[in-house]
């Protein structure tokens, strides 16, 4: 009974440390800045950073649900894109987190989280791309009521050679979401060792229980 308690108590004490990592990626997120080499409708943010703390620590499971309670938030409290924003933050977002996280946990080493951050940048930005051809840009334009030539526009001020809405997502969107995940990776290496062992306490914990668990029967 006292080890089922503890075991409770321990994730319980998990999802509190997923919720305080949203709230943290909350805050993170409404911090924006923009890249002079992009449109100014592509505005970067390290929100991502949380999850992939999370992610890192406790688990991919996790890190997404960082990622998704991070939207959920901002969708509730402070949306301007009918919840457009929010569902493209989750579904570019979550493509970083899980692909990350999942190639760490195979290696847990400093070249498992490189390699997994670059698969993730890679992965991120592809899926960024199809999707916002397919269905982002096109409901960012009806909720905004504008047509999807004004973003094209936009991206073609700064770079001429951009005129086609394939040219906006291959030589703006794309880019774009490669370097914010190496912005987003560079960060995230330099500060995870610092702050794992403050996430990963109860998870030990956790994990010793189990083990003990497995071993007794």
């Amino acid at each position: 009974m006292q080890t089922t308690s503890t075991m409770s108590s321990t994730k319980l004490n998990v999802l509190v440390k997923v919720s305080i990592l949203a709230v943290i990626s909350l805050i993170v997120m409404m911090i924006e800045f923009p890249i002079p080499i992009f449109p100014s409708f592509l505005q970067i943010d390290l929100s991502d950073i949380p999850a992939l703390f999370g992610g890192f620590a406790l688990g991919p499971v996790a890190g997404v649900l960082v990622v998704l309670l991070k939207n959920i938030l901002h969708g509730i409290l402070m949306t301007s894109t009918a919840w457009v924003g929010e569902v493209a933050n989750f579904s570019v977002g979550v493509i970083l987190v899980l692909v990350s996280s999942l190639i760490y946990h195979r290696t847990k080493s400093k070249k498992g989280a490189v390699i997994g951050l670059i698969a993730g940048t890679l992965a991120m930005s592809a899926v960024a791309g199809v999707l916002n051809y397919f269905f982002f840009l096109p409901a960012f334009a009806k909720v905004f009521h504008s047509p999807i030539q004004s973003f094209i526009d936009m991206a073609g001020a700064i770079f001429q050679s951009i005129d086609t809405y394939v040219e906006l997502v291959m030589f703006s969107i794309v880019p774009f979401n490669l370097l914010k995940g190496i912005i987003v990776s560079v960060v995230t290496l330099m500060l995870y060792k610092k702050v794992s062992p403050v996430i990963q306490s109860q998870s030990k914990i956790l994990k010793k229980l189990k083990a003990e668990k497995s071993a007794s029967k």
